[in-house]
């Protein structure tokens, strides 16, 4: 399938993606579902099925640029789009689960840093490859901040 991706102004992918289906081009906006709320799982961007006239695609209010490969639209992998709607439940994709590296509670070692040695608790993600670790400091469990990777199984 003739799958490409256009880059779009922020907050106009839904509008761009209107007119488009109005010059009748296919058109496809993957959406996921974040803690009840509703975002684009690639903010910026939209795919469409070309066939011929890509041309008028670029002029299109709203379209900052096609990703290109030379001179013709740059080709996504053939199964990429059918497999994105395959994942859809609801008309949302299913991301999978990351695997989770530790349990809460699970004894850790701080493998590099300040703390490089410290034996700490699990305490949970505290954000994008960040995981709070409580550590034992003059006595008391102080929650620390560090990167994913600066952590391994004690």
């Amino acid at each position: 399938m003739p799958w490409s991706v256009l880059q779009v102004e922020p907050q106009r992918e839904r509008l761009v993606r209107v007119l488009l289906m109005r010059k009748s081009f296919e058109t496809y906006l993957p959406r996921i579902r974040v803690r009840q709320r509703v975002q684009l799982l690639f903010p910026s961007y939209l795919f469409v099925w070309i066939e011929q006239q890509w041309s008028a695609c670029l002029w299109c209010p709203h379209v900052t640029q096609m990703l290109m490969s030379g001179n013709h639209p740059a080709r996504l992998p053939e199964n990429f789009v059918s497999e994105l709607k395959n994942r859809e439940r609801g008309g949302f994709v299913r991301l999978p689960r990351p695997a989770a590296t530790f349990r809460l509670g699970q004894r850790i070692r701080i493998t590099r840093g300040s703390f490089e040695g410290q034996l700490g608790v699990y305490d949970g993600m505290s954000g994008k490859e960040r995981e709070r670790v409580l550590l034992d400091l003059l006595g008391q469990a102080v929650p620390v901040v560090l990167p994913t990777q600066s952590l391994a199984s004690a």
